[in-house]
């Protein structure tokens, strides 16, 4: 009689079992910016070559500034702290930024696959996707690194080829303009500015083809802070989120997932102001976030102070994937 039953049993165990259809139609996209995340033995390749405060690295493609050198260096303490943290973030795709490539970010994703930008460059653009979800790597987004003067994108599709199928782009967009309007005369303004209307035709381009799409990563700019006209009197863009939230063609409606929440600093020492790491959801993607599912995980202060993590802690929300 038992081993009648066996078949019963373990039909049984495959319904109940965490792997099933039914627990399988949550989906946790997430974007962390990791501070020159370098494996161990690269970086201290790197620092003995490191580039001097105010000078030029000249012809050399792969370097760092003798301040990280001196000051980022990351001990096996220190990765399995940040491996703590990504296991409590527990998400399915995590949009990276400024991590060197599969070998650094391996230290943090045990069980993850990635897809990086192939930028020669330490501080580059990517995904960690958990072992087992179906996924494509995209070309490099070449064209938002302006000739490769800044970051390039990294594109990711997930399910291909399946009614699930969402396409993400992670980003590192250009540092120094975090609240200004874009028409500043800074020279990180102006090149930020370039950006933009790149961003917004990859956007324009999603929704035109009918894709479920999202942009996620380090924005450096304060999205949710930004009023007024997307363009100044002559033509130039000077608000980035009405700039490319301009709902033409149709489906390029965005949803910035951190809008309405409260702002959270990363650890106790920092006093920022506002979001500047977003998830930018497109109206197709937006209507299967979960409500009330917006994610921001923080530091312990005691981590924060003992270990070398990042300046960034990750940002995130839940998608509820059709069966």
């Amino acid at each position: 009689m038992y081993r009648s039953m066996l078949p019963l049993i373990a039909l049984m165990a495959a319904l109940l079992s965490p792997a099933s259809p039914a627990a399988d139609q949550t989906l946790r996209i997430a974007a962390w910016n990791l501070e020159w995340l370098i494996a161990p033995e690269e970086f201290r390749q790197l620092a003995d070559t490191c580039v001097p405060r105010d000078a030029s690295p000249g012809s050399r493609k792969r370097s760092i500034p003798c301040n990280v050198a001196q000051e980022l260096e990351r001990s096996a303490l220190d990765f399995q702290a940040l491996e703590r943290y990504a296991k409590q973030l527990d998400a399915d795709v995590v949009a990276l930024q400024e991590v060197d490539g599969v070998a650094a970010a391996r230290k943090v994703f045990r069980n993850h696959d990635f897809c990086f930008s192939r930028r020669e460059g330490v501080q580059n653009t990517g995904f960690a996707i958990r072992k087992g979800i179906p996924h494509r790597c995209g070309e490099d987004f070449i064209d938002l690194s302006l000739d490769d003067r800044v970051r390039r994108g990294a594109v990711l599709i997930v399910y291909p080829d399946d009614k699930r199928e969402l396409r993400l782009l992670s980003v590192h967009l250009k540092a120094g303009c975090p609240r200004r309007p874009l028409d500043d005369p800074r020279r990180d303004c102006q090149t930020l500015a370039e950006q933009v209307p790149i961003l917004e035709r990859w956007i324009d381009e999603q929704a035109a083809a009918g894709r479920r799409f999202a942009i996620l990563g380090d924005f450096n700019h304060d999205l949710l802070a930004g009023t007024g006209p997307a363009r100044n009197e002559q033509g130039q863009p000077r608000n980035f989120w009405a700039e490319i939230d301009d709902a033409d063609p149709v489906g390029a409606d965005l949803v910035n997932v951190a809008e309405g929440q409260r702002f959270i600093n990363c650890a106790p020492d920092q006093n920022y102001r506002s979001y500047i790491d977003h998830v930018v959801l497109g109206a197709k993607l937006a209507e299967w976030r979960v409500p009330d599912s917006f994610v921001r995980l923080t530091y312990d202060g005691r981590d924060a102070l003992e270990r070398k993590l990042a300046d960034h802690c990750p940002i995130g929300v839940d998608l509820r994937l059709p069966r």
